[in-house]
């Protein structure tokens, strides 16, 4: 229902709007006289304009007909254009050098481009190998510790063979820098492939067993300290509570088998009167093994886990050969018990050794939120 509206509110609404009428009329009126006005002005200043340029070009043209005049205009016009000839050269020859030098830049940066490439399509080549199998030499460590489930964060092959040598191999002469048997720690690596959860033979070499683990360390597509941290450690190794610190940086299941490692390997030192390594020998042996850069990593030891030629019952068959095999058959007469060779490729990595040693011989210092690893 619409309001009611009283008269004298319709005479003031209809006296409003016609009084509004006549301003926006007066309003447009005014606007056009003076754009009117405007214009006549700009008009008038145009052609002020125009006619002193033309005044001026006249005057500049007349001066350039006198003889004198000319000719100093021409000179002026050839060294001119020599200065431009020059700067031109000069500008297409800097332009040559930082061509050359992009290039290079370019080549550069695709060169470590397509390299960061292959070593990611190799990780994940590696990962989907350990997914969808039952490997556990060059398969990432997490992915071996989450496939077999174990309440300890640790690869049970590391457990198996710490509890082995604890018990009945610690006082072997030169254990973890004795070679052990060839064919032996084939076998091993054959059986723990096959599964994760293997049994350790009866009677075997500790010799051997540490050579085992030194294997499975050195088959790890990435070191336990991890190549991030790498730099990090190394300027920590003099310093506890630094070390402490950048430990923690590590993933859970990098830290713990750590910490097993260096604890075994801070048993192993106790005992050096007997086994000849102390802290520094192991450090040493592990050193390339645990920490190493990108691109560096240990090739020694992958001849133990490149198809070996066992069957499924962990039995020799006939060897086969892939691109991957390090084997040559004149060594076969060598003492199972030589010392691995010093010269393997590897630059000898001194920081790293003084961070592994460290590890070892503080271990209980540095691994103090962790629940330390203990051997009756």
């Amino acid at each position: 229902m619409p309001l009611p509206f009283s008269p004298q509110w319709k005479d003031k609404a209809s006296g409003f709007f016609s009084s509004s009428g006549m301003k926006l009329k007066e309003a447009g009126q005014t606007a056009g006289t003076f754009v009117g006005e405007v214009a006549k002005d700009a008009k008038g200043n145009v052609a002020e304009v125009a006619g002193r340029v033309g005044s001026s070009v006249k005057g500049r043209w007349a001066l350039l007909q006198k003889p004198s005049t000319r000719h100093a205009m021409q000179e002026r016009l050839i060294e001119a254009a020599a200065s431009t000839g020059s700067f031109l050269r000069k500008g297409i020859s800097e332009t040559k050098d930082k061509v050359a030098v992009g290039k290079t830049k370019v080549e550069e940066v695709a060169k470590r481009t397509a390299q960061k490439s292959k070593t990611i399509i190799t990780d994940i080549e590696r990962w989907q190998k350990g997914v969808a199998s039952t490997d556990v030499f060059g398969v990432p460590i997490e992915v071996t510790v989450h496939r077999e489930e174990s309440s300890r964060p640790v690869p049970q092959i590391l457990v198996k063979c710490a509890d082995y040598l604890v018990l009945s191999g610690l006082n072997a002469p030169y254990l973890f820098k004795s070679e052990g048997d060839k064919k032996v720690i084939q076998q091993l690596v054959s059986s723990f492939n096959l599964d994760s959860n293997a049994s350790l033979p009866d009677g075997v070499n500790p010799v051997d067993i540490a050579a085992l683990v030194k294997c499975y360390l050195a088959s790890l597509p990435e070191p336990l300290t991890t190549f991030e941290l790498y730099e990090e450690m190394k300027g920590a190794r003099s310093s506890i509570n630094a070390m402490r610190n950048i430990l923690k940086k590590l993933p859970n299941v990098n830290f713990m088998t750590l910490e097993y490692i260096t604890a075994l390997l801070h048993r192993v030192s106790q005992k050096s009167l007997l086994n000849k390594m102390d802290a520094q020998s192991l450090a040493m042996e592990f050193a390339p093994l645990i920490m190493w850069q990108n691109g560096q990593k240990p090739e020694y030891y992958r001849r133990y886990w490149n198809d070996p030629g066992t069957n499924q019952n962990g039995m020799d068959t006939a060897p086969t050969c892939s691109a991957w095999d390090m084997l040559a058959e004149e060594d076969d007469t060598a003492v199972p018990s030589s010392m691995i060779p010093l010269d393997d490729g590897t630059p000898m990595d001194f920081s790293a050794i003084e961070v592994v040693q460290c590890l070892i011989q503080h271990h209980n210092a540095i691994f103090t939120d962790a629940n330390e690893t203990v051997w009756r």
